[in-house]
């Protein structure tokens, strides 16, 4: 996916659920994804490291994590609405250490059309 102006997509329309009150799906276009890998700088790993000395939250990593998902999301997005898709359903996250310090974050699910009851 290319790094352009995010695509309008009403995000009232994208849920965790199977179903969304109010709308019946007429067209399914299938499973749709964003992924991110991303890596943890030498810089912000010392500063996490130290914000571990006082305890509580670790904002550094809570940023960067929260950062990476929203990434995924808006591709998925993206990815949905270049397929004519106005809703997403059964949305999911994962995440895969692909190798120290190296994670992949994949936002899916699955791309449909939806109309009003």
């Amino acid at each position: 996916m290319s790094q352009t102006q995010p695509v309008y997509f009403d995000r009232s329309l994208v849920t965790t659920a199977f179903t969304l009150d109010g709308y019946r799906v007429v067209k399914n276009y299938g499973i749709v994804r964003g992924i991110i890998v991303r890596s943890r700088s030498v810089f912000g790993t010392i500063g996490a490291s130290l914000q571990t000395l006082v305890g509580g939250d670790i904002t550094l990593f809570s940023n960067l994590c929260e950062e990476t998902r929203q990434h995924a999301f808006d591709r998925m997005i993206e990815h949905a609405a270049g397929m004519g898709a106005n809703a997403v359903i059964g949305v999911r996250y994962d995440a895969t250490e692909v190798m120290q310090s190296v994670t992949e974050v994949l936002c899916y699910g699955t791309a449909v059309k939806v109309e009003p009851i």
